[in-house]
């Protein structure tokens, strides 16, 4: 009998993971079938088709996905491939379209899915019905004030629900604005790590690494003027928490110290930042009282909605999925978000922002990318050394440090639940 995925024992205040679930291929087939195809995932942003006809296509969940904004202003998802003989309608990554015709054999259809032309359509027997035929449909599709989840599955539940506590840290993202309106900033990340997909996920908010892992980066904000401070006993510049979410979701909520383009100054932004920052945490406080807008300010949260999206809300607002091309590899996409009222100077320094520090060249995400590849390859001895060991914090009946693991156990016990929960 195979060992189990997990061992998990409050009691003995050890978690362990079978290191088998990062090497296996067998393993990623059953994620395909028992997670992916069975959670909702995080297809888009409503700012991305603002106009009808107006789309993006982007792989969803391993299922090539057409998202676009139809004649109604209604936000549909179709699976993108011909009725006919499964040629992808639509190969740009994006524009405003009336019509997609399949390149193979020239079937038609409009921005609402309906099957419009076909050539030599008298040649087809009196059975064919051309409204038989439109774009297939993703079985669900529901938002959260603006982030749009599919999901492929039957009976979902409804989406507010699955992101449970996830809620309260989208709601802090989305009351930056004063409208209440995000957009995602032009421009997208794109690049592949040798590593399996659930590596990422812990990367993602594991503030145990960032000394060690992100030094440079450290004496970087050090040496732009950033006070950097290493209380004794934690890995972080600043005490945070670690928190499970509820359905897999968990975050690491911590203090800020590197700034926000809105409303918390840092010398790295230049002098002539100061007053518009000021400006912007004064317009936070009018409109959402002290206390909130010190939470948005001056916190920043690193949360994962299970299974694969990330929301990291600190000196840029940055929206980050990534899926499974092997047991060990994936391809990662990442875009900014921001108030649709900022600033052409906000904006600059929230870009700024988001490369210089999460982008593929900045100043973390290549420090991340080489640990988990060197992750990987430590993994080839699984069968030698079976286990990996994630009890950091276990024994603590209290609040959960960022540089502890009860978020990232979180992630597992739900993982575990779905994979070993039922008939595939």
């Amino acid at each position: 009998m195979d060992a189990p995925f997990i061992v998990d024992d409050p009691e003995g205040e050890r978690f362990r993971l079978n290191r088998r679930v990062l090497v296996d291929p067998d393993i990623l087939a059953t994620e395909r079938r028992r997670i992916f195809d069975r959670c909702w995932i995080y297809l888009g942003h409503d700012s991305e088709i603002p106009e009808p006809g107006d789309f993006r296509t982007r792989h969803v969940a391993g299922r090539p996905v057409l998202f676009v904004r139809d004649r109604e202003g209604r936000a549909r998802a179709f699976l993108n491939t011909c009725r006919h003989r499964g040629t992808m309608v639509c190969r740009e990554r994006e524009g405003n379209r009336t019509r997609f015709t399949c390149v193979y054999h020239g079937w038609t259809y409009d921005a609402g899915g309906a099957l419009t032309h076909v050539p030599g359509e008298e040649s087809y027997g009196a059975g064919f019905d051309r409204a038989g035929f439109a774009l297939g449909e993703v079985p669900a599709l529901e938002d959260y004030r603006g982030f749009r989840f599919a999901h492929f599955g039957a009976d979902p539940e409804p989406l507010a629900d699955y992101l449970a506590g996830a809620r309260e840290y989208l709601d802090l993202v989305v009351d930056q604005s004063p409208s209440a309106r995000l957009e995602i900033v032009a421009g997208t990340q794109e690049y592949d790590i040798r590593a399996n997909w659930k590596l990422l996920v812990e990367n993602s908010f594991d503030d145990y690494h960032l000394h060690a892992t992100h030094s440079t980066y450290l004496e970087y904000m050090k040496d732009s003027g950033v006070s950097v401070r290493l209380p004794r006993g934690l890995m972080m510049p600043a005490p945070g928490v670690g928190k499970s979410l509820g359905n897999g979701h968990a975050v690491v909520d911590n203090v800020n110290f590197r700034g926000r383009p809105i409303a918390a100054w840092i010398p790295l932004y230049g002098a002539d930042a100061k007053a518009e920052i000021a400006a912007i945490r004064g317009e936070l406080e009018a409109r959402l009282g002290e206390d909130r807008a010190r939470r948005i300010a001056d916190t920043n949260r690193n949360l994962v909605v299970f299974p694969n999206l990330v929301i990291n809300d600190g000196s840029a607002v940055t929206i980050r999925t990534f899926w499974p091309t092997a047991v060990d590899r994936m391809r990662v996409t990442a875009w900014a978000l921001g108030p649709v009222e900022e600033s052409a100077t906000s904006r600059a320094r929230r870009l700024d922002s988001f490369l210089t520090f999460y982008g593929p060249g900045g100043l973390a995400t290549p420090d991340d990318v080489e640990a988990l590849e060197l992750v990987q390859d430590g993994l080839s001895t699984w069968r030698e050394i079976g286990w990996s060991e994630i009890s950091r914090g276990m024994n603590k009946t209290g609040e959960q440090l960022n540089t502890d693991e009860l978020h990232l156990r979180t992630f597992w016990r739900r993982w575990n639940a779905l994979m070993t929960g039922g008939a595939s």
